[in-house]
C-alpha cells in the first residue's frame, strides 16, 4: 500500500491529507493539538478558524471567488464542509466556526485512508514522502530544524491578528441595523453607525489604547491583509473611514442617507448567537479592547466572548526554497503547505494543500506531473510562491494581478473579472488529471 505523512492538520494539511487518501493513498496525518497549543488556537478540532470566520468574497468577479470554484472542480475536502456550514454573509461565504471545524474533523477522522496521530513533532521528519503544514505558528524547535534542513536557509515573519466577538444578545439594536453593502445579497450584517463627534472620540481613544507587549513589533512589518486596527487609526484620522469603518453604500434605516462611520458585524456561528467585529483584528490589552470598542453606540453594553488576539507568523523565503508544486527544491519528496510558504488567506493555504495533496499522489502514482495553468488562480499562486525572480517575497492573498492579462480589452472592471474567472475555469476544464 502507498503511503504518505501530512504534518498539520490546519485547512492546507487537511485538504492535503483529503487529496492524497482520495487518490488511495494511505495517510498519517500528525496533529499536535491538544497535546499542544498555541495562544492562537482554542479547539482541539481539525481546521481551526483562528482569525475570521469569513472565507472572503464567492463571487466569480473576485480573484477569491474564482480560487473557490476552482477547489471545488477538484473535489476539495475544505471546500465542501464550508458550503455545508455556511452562515448568511451577504457576498460573501462566511462558516459557522465551530461547525465548520467539527465536520472537517469529523471526515477526516471518518476516511477509512486516513490514521490521525495526536502528537508534536520537533524533530525534522525523517520519514518519506512528507507534507509539512504547520502552518504560520510552526514551534520554535521546528522552525529551527526547517532551517537547518534548506541550510539555515532565512525565515521571514510577520504579525497577524484576529478580531473580537461578542454575543449576538449583548448589541443594542436601537443604535444598529441589518443590512449588506450596496444591498447586495441578503442583510446579514449588522452595522452600528457613529455620527462624527462619536467616530472623532473613538478614534483619539483608539490611537492612544494600550497594546499588548510584542517583542519586536513594528508597524512596517505588519501584514498589510490583516492589519490591526489600532496600526491602521495611527495612519491618519481618515484612514478607518476608507477601511472597516467606510459608510459608502450603508444607509442608515432612520435617515436614509450614509452615516458618517459605520462598524460591521459579521455573524461567527449558525445559531446567529455570536458576531465578529470586522477588520477589527487588534493587539490591545483586553481591559483597553472593552473600554475602546464600547464607545461604539451600539456596543456600548456589548459581552465581549473573545478578545482580539496577535501573534507572530512565520513564513518560508518560497521562491528561492519551492518548486510550484510546493516541493522542497533540494528534495523533491518533501512538501510544505499552507501560510508558511506565503500564500495568505484560508482559501489559499487550502490552495496550497491541495497542489501538495496531488502532485504527491501523482507521483506515488506514477503519473506524470501536472502543472496548473497561470491563468487559473491555483496556478497563479503556484507560480508566484516558485518565482525565483521575486528579490523581496512577501505573503499573498490571491488577486486578478498574479494572473495573466486578457490580451484584449473589456470595459469596468468587474467584467473584465468576469472575463478572466470564464478563461480560468475554461482553462481548468481542458486539463488533464
Amino acid at each position: 500500500m502507498l503511503k504518505a505523512t501530512v504534518i498539520g492538520a490546519g485547512l492546507a494539511g487537511c485538504e492535503a491529507a483529503w487529496q492524497l487518501a482520495e487518490a488511495g493513498i494511505r495517510v498519517t496525518l500528525i496533529e499536535m493539538k491538544p497535546n499542544r497549543m498555541t495562544p492562537a488556537h482554542h479547539s482541539s478540532d481539525m481546521a481551526e478558524l483562528v482569525c475570521s470566520n469569513s472565507l472572503r468574497s464567492d463571487q466569480l468577479e473576485n480573484a477569491v471567488g474564482l480560487l473557490k470554484e476552482e477547489l471545488r472542480h477538484f473535489g476539495s475536502c475544505i471546500m465542501a464542509c464550508a458550503d455545508a456550514t455556511r452562515v448568511p454573509a451577504g457576498g460573501a461565504l462566511a462558516v459557522d466556526r465551530e461547525g465548520f471545524s467539527a465536520l472537517v474533523t469529523k471526515r477526516i477522522s471518518e476516511h477509512e485512508n486516513i490514521t490521525v496521530e495526536r502528537r508534536e513533532v520537533v524533530e525534522f521528519p525523517q520519514e518519506r514522502p512528507v507534507i509539512i503544514a504547520t502552518g504560520p505558528l510552526t514551534s520554535d524547535a521546528l522552525a529551527g530544524e526547517i532551517a537547518k534542513f534548506f541550510g539555515d536557509a532565512e525565515y521571514l515573519s510577520f504579525y497577524d491578528a484576529a478580531a473580537p466577538i461578542v454575543s449576538a444578545d449583548s448589541i443594542d439594536m436601537e443604535s444598529a441595523y441589518f443590512a449588506s453593502r450596496y444591498g447586495r445579497g441578503t442583510p446579514d450584517y449588522i452595522n452600528c453607525p457613529m455620527s462624527e463627534e462619536e467616530y472623532r472620540a473613538f478614534w483619539e481613544a483608539l490611537t492612544e489604547a494600550e497594546e499588548a507587549e510584542v517583542h519586536g513589533f513594528e508597524d512596517k512589518r505588519v501584514f498589510e491583509g490583516c492589519m490591526p486596527v489600532e496600526v491602521m487609526a495611527r495612519r491618519g484620522a481618515e484612514t478607518l473611514l476608507f477601511g472597516p469603518l467606510k459608510p459608502v453604500g450603508l444607509p442608515d434605516p432612520k435617515t436614509g442617507k450614509d452615516p458618517f462611520a459605520v462598524v460591521q458585524l459579521r455573524k461567527d456561528n449558525g445559531a446567529g448567537s455570536l458576531y465578529n467585529l470586522v477588520g477589527f483584528q487588534t493587539h490591545l490589552k483586553f481591559p483597553e479592547q472593552k473600554r475602546v470598542f464600547s464607545m461604539i453606540p451600539a456596543l456600548k453594553n456589548a459581552e465581549f466572548v473573545r478578545y482580539g488576539v496577535m501573534h507572530r507568523n512565520t513564513f518560508l523565503n518560497s521562491p528561492r526554497l519551492l518548486c510550484d508544486d510546493f516541493s522542497a527544491r533540494i528534495d523533491r519528496n518533501v512538501f510544505f503547505a499552507g501560510q508558511m510558504t506565503g500564500v495568505e488567506g484560508y482559501v489559499e493555504s487550502t490552495a496550497s494543500g491541495l497542489v501538495a495533496g496531488r502532485a504527491l499522489a501523482r507521483k506515488l502514482l506514477g503519473k506524470e506531473p501536472i502543472s496548473y495553468p497561470k491563468e487559473t488562480a491555483i496556478g497563479a499562486l503556484s507560480a508566484y510562491i516558485s518565482d525565483e525572480a521575486i528579490e523581496k517575497f512577501q505573503p499573498m492573498n490571491i488577486n486578478f494581478g498574479l494572473m495573466p492579462p486578457l490580451g484584449y480589452r473589456v470595459k469596468g472592471k468587474r467584467n473584465k473579472n468576469a472575463e478572466l474567472s470564464k478563461r480560468a475555469l475554461e482553462a481548468l476544464e481542458q486539463m488533464e488529471g
